[in-house]
């Protein structure tokens, strides 16, 4: 199934005008894509939230440094080449 998930909203759980917390959004989001399939089954649904959240996760990391890999590598903690792999991989090299 070839479907994504929908952005947080509004979060109950955020208090004022602060942002949700991250977990809270992805747990809403995951939440309505279940609610949306009813009774069939999620296909790679491990994957599918992964793809969904690194693609922006490097992407503003990215754009946070200003195009800096090495930077961008540290502050995500993981390997430069692991970084150059996954922009790559979600078309932001």
């Amino acid at each position: 199934m070839n479907a994504r998930l929908a952005v947080c909203e509004d979060s109950p759980v955020a208090i004022s005008h602060a942002q949700p917390a991250l977990r809270e959004c992805v747990g809403q989001a995951v939440r309505r894509y279940l609610a949306d399939l009813g009774d069939h089954t999620p296909d790679e649904l491990y994957d599918l939230v992964l793809r969904e959240v690194e693609a922006p996760l490097f992407g503003e990391v990215m754009r946070h440094y200003q195009g800096n890999q090495s930077r961008a590598a540290e502050a995500l903690g993981i390997n430069r080449a692991t970084l150059r792999k996954k922009l790559k991989q979600y078309g932001l090299a």
